[in-house]
């Protein structure tokens, strides 16, 4: 069955789909790290970070590769920080205009 642009759409925003992966991303904004960094920065269990970061790697998100014993990940694309930029903006907006709404009421 072909992909079509829905799906891929689909694909990166489940991928982002989950705070453990959007930490994940935001630590690796400013440099590539390998798992034996990420696990204790973001205090998870290694199988837990393994597992997320498989699902980010698999929807492009994140490339990764071997030096050694080391696995290293980089985000492909800085333009994805902008979709969590818009997300956190959206967010943001809609807590402030509940927070409003209890106000006047």
């Amino acid at each position: 069955m072909k992909k079509t642009s829905a799906d891929l759409k689909a694909n990166i925003l489940m991928a982002l789909a989950h705070p453990n992966r959007i930490r994940i991303l935001e630590y690796l904004r400013k440099d590539v790290h390998c798992n034996c960094e990420l696990a204790p920065a973001l205090e998870l269990e290694q199988s837990n970070l393994s597992r997320h970061l498989k699902i980010l790697v698999q929807a492009g998100v994140l490339a990764s590769w071997k030096e050694g014993l080391r696995v290293n990940f980089k985000v492909t694309d800085d333009r994805i920080f902008k979709i969590l930029e818009i997300a956190a903006t959206i967010a943001r907006q809609d807590v402030e205009k509940k927070a409003g709404a209890l106000e006047i009421a």
